[in-house]
């Protein structure tokens, strides 16, 4: 018997059938009623009563709904029943019970067409078929869904899940469970895409398995690029889900004159939410198998921690390989070569703890070993944009690792403490050795003094210096200082300042030949000085584009350093505390600082433009001689936009040697996101000559740039450089890395696709 039931432009609601309800309690918990049912509408529904079944036609929307009705208990009333002591059937102080009943929807069906066969359980639909279930959103050509499993086999069918960041489309597509798949004749790819639109890349696959902890197993794999396969893998396995899943990360390939072909296939594993490992396997034809692995934690913003290794035993580092050691010009013979490095920060209330670890097996490894992956370039990024400090500079021969314990009050004391080793990579090993802290306590304060305009400040400071071989000593050195303003003129402005400073050393000469000392020595001096100077500001209104006004601030001074002198020819030399020379000069000099004002998009602001700083010196210890003048100290900054700085700092001599230091710093970066940077450093004292540039410029059409360079003009020599070329669409990028350093050229290709990769923290933008 057939009934039809038109619902011309009011949508008819049908009831299908209420599967079952049933009543659960357990210890502790309010009584819970479920109720679950299949509700249908349609611009015209037809039933079927033999066999029973119902066909639904024209803008079809199934769903299933669940009602949860449910005891809420309440917080025990205080009204005038429990007042009265009257019976209510409830114990004083018990909570009472409030029914609660919510409906929510777990499945949505939407088709064109639709046929329910009620003694199967089954739905048939095609047209613009559309399922969401959860985050999985599903659409098909045709499709049929067991209501009772909720599994269903679909045609020409699309999955975008995990809020639509992960799209999947195949000839069949198999719902097997709650949110697990199988496709035949498929292709994934993890970034959104538009209707219609080919896919930038895609894993292509014969069969894959979406399993329901968010993996996708794939057999018979070709990747593509815009449909066009370019590699083929039997099996692959790959993250089905935005959240961090343990896999394979896109690998890297290189190609050096020094190491020939390489390959670096990283392997992410997610331990928990907050923390995880990754493996770097990286293989060099020429040099065998260098291991790195990585280990990440973090349990707030203030308390994280990063370790990472790496390991290689090198065919190269042999002398018989003669131009390899030429070329570079290195100095190690080891073969087993790592470098171990890691920061950690940690707070305990009030206490914060920073642990360093930087330990290298030979000085030529983080200058031969700076690009990649595991680099010290990229590893020296990652630790600054983490932990706000990165390592040592690469060619440094004495790596420092520390742990320190830091605690300041707000009364304007503070305390740090310190353990300090250090890896030793000097070419010459020969006694002395490097010193270690073991520890090193620092307790600095200021205080007012009684109320009297008296500031009084100490720096109390206690070092175990410990080494190998070569002197040691215990030192203790204090420093107590008193300082006031002195109200000579409403204009001026004087402070002066005193102190004393003993240093007391207890000395292990550890069979040192050369010490001649004792093994107890002690130093006394006095330290006196004060400043007179006046400030003038004036503003100065101007009319061009944003800026309106700017402002100069003009303040020369005179200041006095008088620093007792003390024999020091019997102390140990471990820093500079050790070798404090006596001073009695005058300084004088004139500083200048410039602020602009300006209304820019409507609004107002204001900044620092620069500053220029002038001092000289006339020491009186030199007064008889021809030369009591220091060098003329130049300091100039200058910000001419907000994100564009120059920094110029030089010394010149005024009798006869003319500049002895140059130093400028750039740096610029625009709203487009290209920075420039430049660091040139000129010291005939200490003979250092060389430059730095690091570039980034974004092209056209998603095409950017990278350029960095350091080269030795003293020596005529570049010490490395490096090139980048990066294409990045949406959804991915691929770039072409070029590497110089002394005799090796190197070119690596990355490429990197959205939500794969990622959680390694290699951070692309736009990714």
């Amino acid at each position: 018997m057939k009934q039809t039931i038109p619902s011309s432009p009011i949508t008819a609601l049908f009831i299908l059938f209420i599967s079952w309800s049933f009543l659960a309690a357990t210890g502790g918990r309010a009584d819970v009623v479920k109720a679950s049912q299949w509700q249908i509408t349609a611009d015209k529904i037809t039933r079927y009563e033999n066999p029973p079944s119902v066909i639904a036609e024209g803008n079809v929307v199934l769903e299933k709904t669940e009602t949860v009705t449910r005891q809420k208990k309440t917080a025990a009333g205080s009204g005038w029943s429990e007042l009265l002591e009257e019976e209510t059937g409830q114990k004083a102080g018990e909570a009472a019970a409030k029914t609660v009943t919510e409906t929510k929807t777990i499945t949505t069906i939407k088709a064109d067409w639709l046929v329910y066969d009620m003694d199967l359980g089954t739905v048939k639909a095609r047209g613009d078929l559309v399922i969401d279930v959860g985050p999985d959103q599903l659409s098909a050509e045709s499709g049929v869904v067991d209501l009772n499993r909720e599994t269903g086999t679909f045609y020409n069918a699309t999955i975008i899940r995990q809020y639509k960041d992960m799209h999947f489309e195949g000839r069949v597509i198999e719902k097997t469970g709650d949110l697990t798949y199988h496709i035949e004749d498929g292709w994934i790819v993890t970034c959104k895409l538009k209707k219609g639109e080919t896919p930038p890349w895609s894993f292509a696959a014969a069969d894959a398995e979406i399993t329901d902890n968010g993996y996708a197993f794939l057999k018979h794999t070709t990747f593509r690029i815009k449909g066009v396969p370019v590699l083929y893998a039997p099996v692959m396995l790959l993250p089905a889900k935005r959240t961090r899943q343990t896999g394979f990360l896109f690998p890297s390939i290189s190609s050096s004159d020094r190491d020939g072909f390489g390959i670096e296939t990283p392997f992410f594993i997610n331990l928990s939410p907050s923390s995880d490992i990754t493996l770097y396997p990286q293989y060099m034809a020429k040099r065998g198998l260098m291991t790195g692995g990585e280990f990440r934690y973090i349990l707030d913003p203030t308390s994280k921690g990063m370790l990472m290794a790496n390991y290689l035993h090198d065919d190269l580092s042999d002398p018989s390989e003669v131009s390899y050691y030429e070329d570079g010009n290195y100095t190690h013979t080891n073969k087993d070569r790592y470098w171990l490095r890691g920061k950690a920060d940690q707070d305990f209330g009030d206490w914060i703890t920073r642990l360093d670890l930087d330990i290298v097996s030979d000085r030529d490894y983080l200058t031969e070993f700076s690009s990649g992956l595991t680099g010290f370039h990229m590893s020296q990024n990652r630790f600054l944009k983490t932990f706000g400090r990165g390592f040592q500079n690469k060619t440094e021969d004495q790596r420092q690792s520390s742990l320190r314990l830091l605690r300041s009050w707000s009364n304007g004391m503070a305390l740090q403490a310190e353990l300090m080793g250090v890896n030793d990579q000097r070419l010459d090993k020969s006694s002395p050795t490097p010193l270690w802290k073991l520890p090193s306590v620092n307790f600095t304060g200021l205080v007012p003094f009684y109320g009297t305009g008296i500031d009084f400040s100490w720096d109390a400071d206690y070092v175990n210096f410990w080494r190998k071989e070569g002197v040691a000593a215990h030192r203790i050195d204090i420093f107590p200082r008193l300082t006031m303003a002195v109200p000579l003129s409403p204009y001026l402005e004087t402070t002066v300042d005193g102190g004393i400073r003993n240093t007391t050393y207890l000395i292990q000469d550890n069979g040192d030949p050369d010490w001649t000392g004792s093994d107890t020595e002690n130093r006394f001096l006095v330290d006196l000085g004060g400043e007179i100077g006046t400030t003038m500001v004036r503003k100065f209104a101007i009319n061009t584009g944003s800026v309106t006004a700017w402002d100069h601030t003009f303040r020369p001074f005179v200041s006095y350093r008088y620093v007792s002198d003390a024999n020091q020819d019997d102390l140990p030399k471990f820093d500079r505390v050790d070798t404090i020379a006596d001073q009695n000069i005058f300084y004088y000099g004139i500083d200048n600082f410039f602020s602009v004002y300006g209304e820019r998009n409507g609004r107002k602001y204001d900044r620092k433009y620069g500053y220029i700083k002038i001092k000289q010196g006339y020491d009186l210890r030199s007064a008889e001689s021809d030369t009591p003048l220091t060098p003329v100290n130049v300091r100039v900054d200058w910000y001419p936009l907000s994100d564009f700085r120059l920094i110029y700092r030089t010394d010149m001599d005024v009798y006869g040697d003319g500049f002895i230091y140059h130093g400028l710093e750039a740096y610029y970066k625009n709203h487009r996101g290209d920075i420039l940077s430049a660091d040139y450093r000129y010291d005939s004292i200490n003979n250092i000559n060389s430059i730095k540039a690091d570039a980034r410029v974004n092209l056209f059409h998603f095409f950017s740039a990278g350029y960095r360079i350091e080269r030795s003009i003293e020596d005529g020599k570049t010490v490395e450089e490096n090139f980048s070329l990066i294409y990045q669409p949406a959804c991915w990028s691929v770039e072409l890395a070029s590497n110089y350093t002394p005799g090796n050229q190197k070119f690596t290709v990355m490429f990197r696709l959205a939500n794969i990769g990622n959680p390694l923290g290699i951070q692309v933008p736009g990714l």
